[in-house]
């Protein structure tokens, strides 16, 4: 599993993604950096498979609209802590590994919900 973390995701989840063995790219290390428009990150992420890591609301419009990013983590979770943050993120890995295989799929990360939807459910 490939990730890429929107810019208002710390530093330090990319780095504990790093660490548990998955190759995680921040968005300030491509592209125009934190100037890089939506549509150019899931272009990217979409050429290279990566999984988006965002708490911006545009990228699950895209997703169901646009059909892009293809693969995508939304935190709706608000102002929390870093720490929590991963915790929260780290909870949900080995369900991401198995969608992870899936050619298009969402998983949003709410207080006390976690929802998953994958390309068959965007087709209902």
């Amino acid at each position: 599993m490939k990730f890429l973390c929107d810019v208002h995701i710390s530093y330090k989840v990319v780095n504990f993604l790093s660490k548990a063995g998955f190759e995680t790219i921040h968005v300030n290390q491509i592209l125009d950096k934190w100037n890089t428009k939506d549509r150019d990150i899931c272009k990217f992420a979409d050429s290279n498979d990566l999984i988006v890591i965002t708490k911006d609301s545009d990228f699950r419009n895209s997703f169901f609209v646009d059909g892009s990013p293809r693969k995508l983590i939304k935190v709706n979770l608000g102002n929390i802590s870093t720490s929590d943050l991963i915790e929260s993120i780290s909870q949900i890995l080995t369900a991401i590994e198995k969608l992870s295989n899936s050619s298009s799929f969402l998983v949003e990360i709410d207080k006390n919900l976690i929802t998953y939807t994958t390309e068959k459910d965007r087709e209902l």
